[in-house]
């Protein structure tokens, strides 16, 4: 091998070194771009999502940038799903959220099987609690949030039932709420109580219950019942129409089909 050929490996063995580690990071399930997260909070978020994607099968992302580059928050979602090679088995199976501080932007991008874990009112259900927390800018408590969302939507759609118009998640009652209801009824029981016995001070009690009775007070020769009347109303009650539910679609710039939403924080 002459000098010249040995130079152009070397160069091409140390190009390829250098890439590596880019394309890696590219790759990876958190980018902040937008540097909205501190280094120890991206860490632990990261760890949340591979911990969920790898669990699930399925790949879970967020992305946060400055701009979108002069694309809708829908389109960027899309692209940077389908051209950062994301999305797990065949069918790419994946959710992807984004946010932009441009204009306050976000998008949820998914596909393969997450178009049908994430129906339109299941992603509202997660964005109804996730938005709010963006505005007040708790990007890291709304990024942990939307991985906990994912992970129980996941597991719910695996059970052949994904959340949906009539099957949506129960809200979960905060344990403390138990002691202190229980402590709060007692507690205005006993008043109740107590307000009742000081209003029968003038009142005994007395041993047997004839003591009650007045003698000559009451004297019924007769006992019967009549029937005057009846009224019967009947009111119709309205079914309530389920709404359509499932995912609506649409197709990205790539040719991939995805479902998703969008909006502003």
């Amino acid at each position: 091998m002459n000098r010249k050929a040995f130079l152009v490996i070397i160069a091409f063995l140390l190009c390829f070194a250098l890439c590596v580690p880019a394309l890696a990071e590219g790759y990876s399930r958190l980018e902040d771009f937008a540097g909205l997260l501190s280094e120890d909070e991206r860490a632990v978020i990261l760890a949340q999502l591979d911990d969920i994607s790898e669990r699930q099968g399925m790949d879970v992302v967020i992305v946060t940038v400055a701009s979108l580059d002069g694309k809708t928050a829908t389109e960027y979602a899309d692209d940077y799903f389908d051209y950062n090679g994301f999305g797990q088995g065949a069918d790419r199976n994946g959710i992807l959220f984004l946010i932009s501080m441009e204009d306050r932007d976000w998008a949820i991008s998914t596909r393969g099987d997450a178009i049908a874990a994430f129906t339109d009112a299941g992603q509202a259900h997660i964005t109804d609690e996730m938005v709010p927390m963006l505005s007040e800018g708790e990007y890291a408590d709304a990024f942990v949030c939307f991985a906990n969302y994912c992970d129980d939507y996941i597991t719910q759609a695996n059970t052949g039932e994904p959340y949906d118009v009539d099957n949506m998640p129960k809200e979960k009652l905060d344990t403390i709420w138990i002691p202190l209801s229980l402590a709060i009824g007692m507690a205005v029981a006993l008043i109740v109580c107590l307000i009742m016995k000081s209003q029968l001070k003038s009142v005994r009690s007395q041993p047997e219950a004839m003591s009650y009775v007045i003698n000559d007070s009451v004297s019924f020769t007769e006992q019967s019942d009549v029937f005057l009347y009846k009224t019967l109303t009947k009111t119709k009650i309205q079914k309530a129409e389920s709404g359509s539910g499932g995912s609506s679609t649409h197709t990205s710039s790539s040719g991939a089909t995805h479902g998703g939403s969008s909006g502003k924080f």
